[in-house]
């Protein structure tokens, strides 16, 4: 942007000297000296249109505004009208600075979302730890990671333990403790402990690499609006190149008192005033405004087709677990019959505590203190049914209702939603822990906000049961739900729910972006819920939750609509105002001055409004 302003700054400065120096240059005989200064102002404020436009002819790309500009600057030079040619040239790279300061607002708010890129790696080699950059380690290297220092590339940890934070990739603020043998992501930030570990991939193929790819590439995917815009221009540019050649040549030819020059002067005029720019600039603008906004909330789009179809959306089909859930089981209830809620846990925990089932870790969780061993002997661990074991002298059945039916125990059967954990103590029921998925604190308040938002229906598909679907479905005021369903399940429900929408209306599916990639990539807009450390996540879902809370559907929904507002008033104002000022130009009602302000001044304004885009403080 330096270099862009210093153009236009020497470019002026050439300019107003050539015009203020004028007359004192005629009267000395130094016209010379005029057109040098003409000619420094033009060369350096056009120089690279000119450039463009015969590089973009030798490719085959003609009609472009890089062209026009050209075509129309040249031709009011050749007629002697120096400092309109050279001020259209002026003010069209005053537009593209408005132009370049817009997308660098927008990717620097999606930048400070994202602002995991290591800066270097600690690569051991020998006994010496050399600082390079993350592009320049191989699979296989040796890096340490400090306290402090975000993890650069995919890694394996093979010495060290530490507390690592995910949040600039998952949203979750929890610190994650990892020790030797598990799998880190780049991006992360280590915490407290020296980590050594063995590079998994290159950081071509890293998380961290993956996700600033989308970020770059998001303008690769177009809307609709955008591919209109791109088709108007191309068939547009060549019709106003026609219409100006006749108006420049047919006039003076039947017209008494015509001349070529008055009317060069229009058909000039009038290529300026036709210049797409506007039109061109502010719309791609408007829609990478609005994944700019929508990524300082959290929520990385992968493309302007993307977020205009968010704005058609009419179903909104909700996997379960991880996505309205928080999918981490965690005891709910502990109901105990002749024996204190605590003493039930702690024999339940010391029962289970040589298993690695995710309830023997919700139970270990709860629990909450030291286990101690050498309190329990004799373990049994039944597959499909629970476990038993001698805890304190004592026989403890621990597991599901199965296990208590093979051990002829009664117990009361109960109507709970969730994994109910049934506790015997010499082979007499002592009771039950409930277990159980929470619901995220905001998933309600996300499915009132997008029915405000005039969704037609929601739906949630789960692999759990009818219970437990039915309970959360209730508690969300979800309006269908479907249980105990496989993945190949799921795309069928999908399936039947596409002949449910309107011929335009779209249908989002939400999920964790790793079990249900195949409905995420078969529904129109997949939207996928945290998962960042998967590459089914970034691969197949089209729009990414960084903070993982459903709430930010409803959110994201705002941003489009609010950016396809302003990509249509900027449509309508760009092509109105160029409309009346071509049949003024046409007429020789305007001059090249009106017609700058009809191109460049246009754009601008275009280009001030794309940037409400970015704003999405207050939707």
């Amino acid at each position: 942007m330096k270099k862009h302003i210093w153009r236009i700054v020497i470019g002026a400065t050439l300019l107003i000297g050539a015009m203020i120096t004028k007359q004192i240059i005629t009267n000395h005989g130094m016209q010379w000296l005029q057109i040098v200064l003409f000619a420094g102002s033009y060369i350096i404020s056009g120089g690279d249109v000119i450039n463009k436009a015969f590089r973009n002819i030798y490719r085959g790309n003609v009609f472009d505004e890089n062209f026009l500009m050209s075509i129309a600057t040249i031709g009011a030079i050749l007629i002697g009208e120096y400092p309109e040619g050279i001020a259209v040239m002026l003010f069209y790279q005053v537009g593209e600075l408005f132009q370049s300061y817009a997308i660098d607002k927008s990717r620097r708010s999606i930048s400070n979302l994202m602002n995991i890129r290591p800066d270097y790696a600690n690569v051991k080699r020998g006994n010496e730890i050399i600082k390079v950059d993350p592009d320049e380690v191989k699979v296989g290297d040796i890096i340490v990671i400090k306290p402090g220092e975000k993890v650069p590339l995919d890694s394996k940890i093979i010495e060290g333990n530490s507390m690592i934070d995910t949040s600039a990739l998952t949203g979750e603020s929890v610190l994650r403790e990892v020790t030797v043998g598990d799998y880190i992501l780049s991006g992360c930030i280590n915490v407290n402990g020296v980590i050594i570990a063995e590079v998994m991939k290159e950081y071509e193929e890293s998380t961290v690499s993956k996700i600033l790819d989308l970020v770059e590439n998001t303008s690769s995917k177009k809307s609709r609006s955008e591919r209109f815009i791109t088709k108007f221009a191309r068939h547009y540019t060549p019709v106003v190149c026609i219409i100006a050649v006749l108006l420049a040549v047919i006039p003076p030819l039947v017209i008494d008192g015509a001349t070529f020059t008055s009317w060069i002067y229009r058909a000039l005029s009038f290529l300026v005033v036709s210049c797409p720019c506007a039109l061109v600039i502010s719309i791609p603008l408007s829609f990478f405004g609005g994944i700019g906004g929508a990524s300082r909330k959290g929520i990385l789009v992968k493309g302007g087709n993307y977020l205009e179809a968010l704005a058609q959306t009419e179903i909104i089909v909700f996997d379960k677990t991880g996505t309205l859930t928080k999918g981490v089981f965690n005891v709910q209830e502990i109901h105990g019959v002749g024996i204190s809620k605590e003493k039930l846990l702690e024999l339940a925990v010391h029962a289970e505590s040589h298993s690695n089932h995710p309830i023997s870790a919700s139970l270990k969780r709860t629990f909450g203190k030291e286990i101690d061993n050498s309190r329990v002997s004799e373990v049994e661990e039944i597959s499909g049914y629970g476990v038993i074991a001698v805890v304190d002298g004592a026989k403890v059945a621990v597991g599901n209702s199965k296990l208590m039916e093979k051990l002829n125990i009664s117990y009361p059967k109960t109507d709970l939603a969730g994994t109910v954990v049934h506790v015997a103590i010499y082979d007499k029921y002592a009771g039950y822990i409930l277990i159980a998925d929470e619901v995220k604190p905001d998933s309600l308040q996300a499915v009132k906000k997008l029915k405000e938002s005039n969704i037609k229906q929601t739906v949630m598909l789960t692999g759990d049961t009818e219970k437990v679907a039915s309970k959360v479905a209730g508690e969300l005021e979800i309006d269908k739900v479907y249980a105990q369903l496989l993945p190949e399940d799921k795309v069928e429900k999908v399936e039947e729910l596409f002949k449910q929408k309107s011929a335009k209306g779209k249908l989002a599916f939400v999920g964790d972006g790793i079990n249900d990639a195949p409905v995420l990539a078969r529904a129109d807009i997949g939207i996928a819920m945290g998962g960042l450390g998967s590459d089914a996540a970034i691969e197949a879902a089209d729009i990414v939750i960084m903070t993982d809370e459903p709430s930010k559907i409803a959110t994201a929904m705002k941003v489009s609509k609010k950016t396809l507002r302003i990509a249509y008033q900027n449509i309508v104002f760009a092509i109105g105002i160029k409309m009346l000022v071509l049949i003024l130009s046409a007429l020789g009602i305007t001059t090249m001055w009106a017609a700058i302000f009809a191109d460049v001044g246009v754009t601008v304004i275009a280009v001030l409004n794309a940037l409400r885009a970015l704003n999405v403080d207050n939707l």
